[in-house]
């Protein structure tokens, strides 16, 4: 089973949102299920999207709001975890029976859901024990282990709150109260954390190779290549420039990618460094 949500914004004006999660599984080849149009995504249901702001302290609302998610997926992937011990008989698409067991193997989501799933902090690492300051670092750090986050999360279940807040921030998890994975069959929760292929590595990189060419040239020199470009029917124009952009799509990303290169081809580098080994890297 593939469960995927992501918190979508419905109106651009009284920020009204919904949280739909949705179930595909691994049978069906990803051609088709990445089409919309071909219906391979059921809609499993709803989670509230209420921001809780009766609770004036904002860490027990953070609290609140990860208790409260975890709460409703229980109640959504509650029914299959005897399913997937036992199995249920499913018929498949060329007509036959079959025993089937249904086991949550892939769970995606954008990084606020890749960080809320398995419990871990904002602004660090959902797969990897690495430290929020040793980001990029080229070094290889120990995984996340379900079996002992389990452990900690069963302290849960002690009369004190205190002991258990403190092993969850020893953990760096959130101090979650029966977290929807714990009790799923043969579920390893930070292995089944997939990349964000759209805003980490296409979305992601890009901005992060913009923002390196900025430190090197300057936001001017950017700019004003942007702005002296001739027209073309295959390229779209940036009047006022790529780094001014606040929210960029991904149709606005493709066109970036697609003229970032000739944007600094011919600009010099200080001290009359050889740019060569830039404009391979880009």
């Amino acid at each position: 089973m593939i469960v995927s949500s992501d918190k979508t914004q419905l109106t651009l004006f009284r920020d009204k949102q919904a949280y739909p999660v949705y179930l595909t599984i691994g049978n069906i080849s990803k051609d088709i299920r990445r089409k919309p149009s071909l219906h391979a995504q059921l809609l499993m249901g709803y989670i509230p999207t209420t921001k809780l702001e009766s609770i004036s302290n904002k860490s027990a609302r953070r609290r609140a709001l990860a208790n409260l998610f975890h709460t409703c997926m229980n109640n959504i992937l509650g029914p299959i975890t005897s399913y997937g011990e036992t199995g249920l008989p499913m018929m498949s698409g060329d007509g036959v029976w079959r025993r089937c067991h249904p086991i949550v193997a892939i769970f995606i989501g954008d990084y606020p859901e890749q960080a809320l799933v398995p419990c871990t902090y904002y602004g660090r690492c959902p797969k990897c024990t690495v430290a929020a300051d040793e980001l990029g670092e080229y070094k290889t750090f120990p995984r996340r282990v379900q079996s002992k986050a389990i452990d900690t999360y069963l302290l849960a279940d002690d009369e004190n709150d205190h002991v258990f807040h403190l092993a969850c921030r020893q953990a760096g998890l959130k101090p979650v109260f029966k977290p929807f994975w714990a009790s799923l069959p043969l579920v390893d929760i930070f292995i089944s954390i997939t990349p964000d292929i759209l805003h980490q590595l296409l979305q992601g990189v890009m901005k992060h190779l913009i923002k390196w060419l900025i430190k090197i040239f300057g936001l001017t020199a950017i700019n004003l290549w942007c702005k002296s470009m001739p027209p073309n029917h295959k390229t779209t124009l940036f009047t006022k420039g790529i780094t001014s952009l606040s929210q960029v799509s991904g149709h606005q990303h493709k066109r970036m990618c697609a003229l970032l290169l000739g944007l600094i081809v011919d600009l010099p580098l200080a001290g009359g460094i050889d740019s060569s080994c830039l404009i391979r890297a880009v």
